[in-house]
C-alpha cells in the first residue's frame, strides 16, 4: 500500500497539489485521472520523489519516504517499476538488452539467471522471440510490453504507469489494459496509472482519484463514476467521452467517402 497524507506542492507561487490525501491499495489497479494541468503527472512524480513535496507524508507500506535520506529513497526505488508515455526503450539495446537492464544494475544474479529472468517477463508480456530486435522494429504497442516487461524484471513491490496508452489504437491500448490488471493481481502489485483515457477507467479501474486544479475532488471505483454527482467529474467525463464519439463520426464518414 502506498499513503500519500495531506502532501501539498507548489512551483513558486503557484500552488499546484493542494492538501491531498490517498490510499492507493495493494493488488489493484489505481488511476489518477484529470485533465491536462490538473497537478496529477506532478502527483506521480512527487510519488516517486522527482519532486519533493512542500508539506505532507508519503508512506510506502508504513514506511516514511517523505523522511529518508538519499541512500535510503535508493533503496526504496529498487522496489519500483516504472511504464513511461513513450516507453522510453533505449534505442542502441535489444530488447532483451532493455528489458535486462535493470538486473544488471541493480542485482547480482549470474547471466544465467538473468536471462531466465528476462525470458520469463518477455513471455509473460507475450513478446517471445523477440530478444535480438531493437524497438525501431516494433510497433507501438510491442515497445509498451517490452516497456512493461522491464518495469517488471526486478519483481517490483510498486508499478507506477504514465500514460500507458498514450499514442495507442483502441485496441492495442485495451489489450495494454488487461496486461497492467493481469500482472497488477499475479503479482500482488501496488499499482498507480495516470490517464486521461476514459476507456482506461471503465476496463481496469479499481480504484478512481479525479484530480482537479491540484485537488482531490473525488474518489472511487469505476462503477461509481457512472452515479457520482460530482458536477468537474461529471464535466470531464462527459467532454472525454464526447470528443472521442465526434472524432469516430468523422473517422467513420472519412472512410465511407474514401470507399
Amino acid at each position: 500500500m502506498i499513503e500519500v497524507i495531506n502532501i501539498s506542492k507548489s512551483f513558486g507561487d503557484q500552488r499546484v497539489l493542494d492538501d491531498i490525501s490517498i490510499s492507493f491499495e495493494k493488488g489493484k489497479t489505481n488511476l489518477i485521472i484529470g485533465k491536462s494541468g490538473s497537478g496529477k503527472t506532478v502527483l506521480l512524480k512527487s510519488i516517486v520523489g522527482l519532486h519533493e513535496v512542500d508539506e505532507g507524508t508519503i508512506l510506502f507500506d508504513d514506511r516514511d519516504f517523505t523522511g529518508m535520506n538519499f541512500k535510503q529513497k535508493k533503496q526504496v526505488r529498487k522496489e519500483f517499476g516504472m511504464l513511461f508515455q513513450g516507453a522510453a526503450l533505449f534505442d542502441s539495446f535489444t530488447v532483451e538488452e532493455n528489458v535486462r537492464y535493470p538486473l544488471d544494475m541493480f542485482t547480482d544474479m549470474s547471466h544465467e539467471e538473468k536471462m531466465e529472468r528476462t525470458n520469463f517477463c518477455l513471455h509473460r508480456v507475450d513478446m517471445d522471440k523477440s530478444n535480438h530486435f531493437f524497438p525501431a522494429e516494433l510497433s507501438g504497442g510491442m515497445r509498451k510490453r517490452v516497456g512493461i516487461a522491464r518495469a517488471i524484471a526486478l519483481n517490483p513491490r510498486y508499478l507506477f504507469c504514465d500514460e500507458p496508452n498514450s499514442g495507442l489504437d483502441p485496441q492495442t491500448a485495451i489489450r495494454i489494459d488487461k496486461l497492467i490488471k493481469e500482472i497488477t493481481a499475479e503479482f500482488d502489485i501496488t499499482t498507480i496509472v495516470n490517464t486521461h483515457d476514459m476507456n482506461s477507467v471503465m476496463e481496469i479501474g479499481d480504484k478512481v482519484v479525479f484530480i482537479y486544479e491540484g485537488i482531490k475532488c473525488w474518489e472511487g471505483t469505476r462503477d461509481d463514476i457512472l452515479s457520482a454527482e460530482n458536477q468537474y467529474l461529471n464535466d470531464f467525463v462527459f467532454a472525454t467521452n464526447l470528443a472521442k464519439t465526434v472524432k469516430l463520426i468523422q473517422n467513420k464518414k472519412h472512410n465511407q467517402g474514401a470507399g
